[in-house]
């Protein structure tokens, strides 16, 4: 029986200190072995249960219950020059005043403090922020423990509660110190940009430490695709037919020479037999992939049509259930603590029976490991299963990804065959190769990989097959491809740009902005001024960002404090300011042009000149006329949601036709001209 250790004689409350209400039931439910109350305090609730004579009261969190903001008289955009704000400290202010006020009421008899927050930079934090709140309000408390976790199961949460360690200060104060950071750098180069570019209210343009290299990021591949030169070339190719038909390709692949390909295609273009010159068949071992990282996890939701953010959300939920493991993690080794059997075992009794049982009965010595090793979360991986409660569709989806991708990792090589054929028409040698699995074993659990290859049919040297006919086929280069949400997290880490918590919502705040469209994952006019105008300056580049997560680091091992980690920000962050100072009229004529340009959405029918989105003195959007006051053509437009140009115009009243995104839906077309004859039902008989 689970008997959690006393730390000192005579305590009779244990006070629990969760990151959210669903963690905090879970936790209590696995302590008290199901016998928890569930009472309220206020609008908090409270779980508690006795336990060897000690009373127990675990409570729940919202995430950061203290937010970080600028004293009050430094809100004040258009009185304050933003880099005033560079050396102002920022305050602490309680936002969740009502979990505040039942954690007052809670702690009024010393109880002993016990963190129980997600264990990373961030959950320290909100740990912290919590502890500190309670010592302002009993400053005679001084026993405070952490419990560590990675998973919200039976096994986990009592160990955890059996070795409880000290609360981590300096893994809180790099939590912190990103806060400081990006705050203030947020707040600075946000309040210059909007107010060089005088876009203020709902309209302001958000800046941010790693926001904006992010962003540039995108601006810079987009204009890749952009300023891309297509080139022609030819390729040759023969649709051979031995059982079954098969292609084969020239030899020279890619031909850039008109002249050289086309006497080449009239040499052979009427041959009606080839002759098999080389086969080369090899036998060969396919690894299985390696464990989830929360980067490698993004990039698989791919599979699933989820974006990066949603599938994180998804994530938590399973966590918070007790399905998975940690969802946030750089780790891709699993530690040798970990219970592979136990796990296994309980999946063998799911609807994955068949894959664990092959696993355990005809698995790898060892599972595949990756590149990272840390040593704060395993890598992610299922820790229970699904018995008292039904997954959404959506949530089954990644907790299936999840279950596959760690019975992968067990599972043993695929063996495959890949042939290699040399191919003689008429003295010109073409190439081909095939694919076989052999045996699947991995790929057989892990089914997201689709392969394009094909096996070929069985084919011997020296031998002719038939020529059913030969093309000369004319193609261009293509341009780089876009970033998908995966790819630009992983790119994100390579370059050092936020962390595996942050990214995906990075991606989202620039969607929110208006600086991207997810999909495609493609910046928008703004974007590419934004970006333009600080193209030559530091706060557009990884470097400096880089720069500022390495000290980050520094602060959770002890090696740097948060004071000397926002003072070296301060200094970087004034530097760039008093450049981008200097150049102030330039970035404002550039925002303002391409504000112009995102704003039209099209001709106006009745004068043919451009209309944009405007903003009544009431702050209501609508659609006007660059003619005015000429033409004082207006339409109303929907006050929620995004609006997206395009090129086509009703066909009723020439009006454009926008697109309008809302949250929650997908994107539909709409007819600005609400007076249009298309919009009114038709008279029924």
């Amino acid at each position: 029986m689970f008997r959690p250790k006393r730390q000192t004689i005579g305590i009779n409350m244990k006070l629990v200190i969760c990151e959210k209400n669903i963690a905090a039931g879970r936790i209590a439910y696995i302590l008290s072995g199901g016998k928890s109350k569930s009472t309220r305090l206020g609008k908090t609730p409270v779980y508690e249960f006795t336990k060897d004579g000690d009373i127990w009261k675990v409570v729940g969190l919202r995430g950061h219950i203290i937010n970080l903001d600028f004293p009050a008289e430094f809100n004040r955009w258009n009185k304050i020059r933003p880099s005033e704000l560079i050396e102002v400290d920022p305050c602490k202010k309680v936002t969740e005043k009502s979990i505040a006020a039942s954690l007052k009421s809670l702690v009024d008899k010393n109880p002993f403090l016990i963190v129980a927050t997600d264990y990373d930079r961030e959950g320290e934090l909100i740990g912290v922020e919590a502890v500190e709140l309670i010592k302002d309000f009993n400053k005679d408390i001084n026993q405070i423990k952490r419990a560590k976790f990675s998973a919200i199961t039976n096994y986990e949460i009592k160990s955890a509660f059996e070795k409880l360690e000290d609360v981590d200060y300096n893994l809180s104060s790099a939590g912190e110190s990103r806060q400081v950071i990006d705050l203030i750098w947020g707040a600075v180069l946000t309040r210059f940009i909007s107010l060089t570019s005088g876009r203020l209210g709902k309209e302001f343009l958000s800046i941010g430490r790693v926001q904006s290299p992010t962003l540039a990021i995108l601006v810079e591949r987009e204009k890749e695709i952009i300023n891309f030169q297509p080139k022609t070339f030819w390729k040759i190719i023969a649709t051979l037919k031995k059982e079954k038909l098969f292609d084969a390709t020239h030899k020279e692949g890619q031909f850039w020479d008109e002249k050289q390909v086309t006497e080449i295609f009239d040499k052979i273009k009427n041959c009606k037999e080839a002759s098999i010159k080389k086969v080369d068949k090899k036998t060969l071992k396919e690894l299985p992939p390696a464990p989830f990282s929360t980067t490698t996890f993004l990039g698989a939701v791919s599979y699933l049509g989820l974006s990066a953010a949603k599938a994180m959300s998804i994530a938590e939920e399973l966590y918070m259930s007790g399905l998975i493991s940690y969802p946030r993690t750089d780790n891709t080794v699993y530690p040798s603590s970990l219970n592979i059997k136990g796990i296994l075992q309980k999946l063998s009794n799911s609807q994955f029976s068949k894959e664990a049982k092959e696993v355990m009965n005809n698995g790898r010595a060892y599972p595949t490991r990756g590149k990272k090793k840390t040593t704060d979360h395993p890598p992610i991986h299922p820790v229970g299963v699904s018995t008292n409660r039904k997954l959404t569709s959506e949530q089954q989806k990644v907790y299936e990804l999840i279950c596959r991708r760690f019975l992968a990792t067990l599972a043993k090589d695929a063996i495959s065959e890949t042939v290699d054929v040399s191919i003689d028409i008429s003295k010109e040698e073409f190439k081909t190769s095939g694919y076989r699995l052999i045996e699947p074993n991995w790929r057989a659990i892990y089914t997201y990989f689709k392969e394009k290859r094909k096996p070929l049919p069985e084919l011997i040297e020296g031998e002719k097959v038939e020529v059913t006919k030969i093309n000369l086929k004319e193609d261009k280069t293509k341009p780089p491809q876009r970033y998908s949400q995966g790819s630009l997290i992983a790119k994100m880490e390579q370059l050092s740009l936020g962390t595996k918590s942050t990214r995906h919502e990075i991606i989202n705040k620039l969607c929110y902005r208006r600086y991207i469209t997810l999909s495609p994952l493609a910046p928008t006019p703004i974007a590419f001024a934004v970006i333009d105008a600080l193209s030559d300056y530091d706060v557009v580049k990884p470097k400096m960002t880089a720069a500022l997560e390495e000290n980050m680091d520094l602060i959770s091992d002890g090696k740097k404090t948060l004071e000397e980690t926002v003072t070296e920000s301060r200094k970087m962050l004034r530097t760039v300011m008093d450049a981008l100072e200097k150049d102030k009229e330039k970035i404002k004529t550039s925002i303002k042009n391409a504000q112009r340009e995102q704003s039209t959405i099209g001709k106006c029918p009745k004068c043919g000149k451009n209309m944009i989105i405007r903003t009544s003195k009431m702050n209501k959007r609508f659609v006007g006329c660059t003619g005015f006051p000429e033409c004082k053509n207006t339409y109303s437009l929907p006050q929620q949601g995004g609006i997206i140009a395009t090129t086509e115009t009703c066909s009723k009243c020439n009006a454009p036709v926008v697109k309008v995104k809302s949250k929650g839906r997908s994107a539909w077309e709409l007819c600005i001209n609400y007076a249009c004859s298309a919009k009114k039902p038709s008279k029924k008989k």
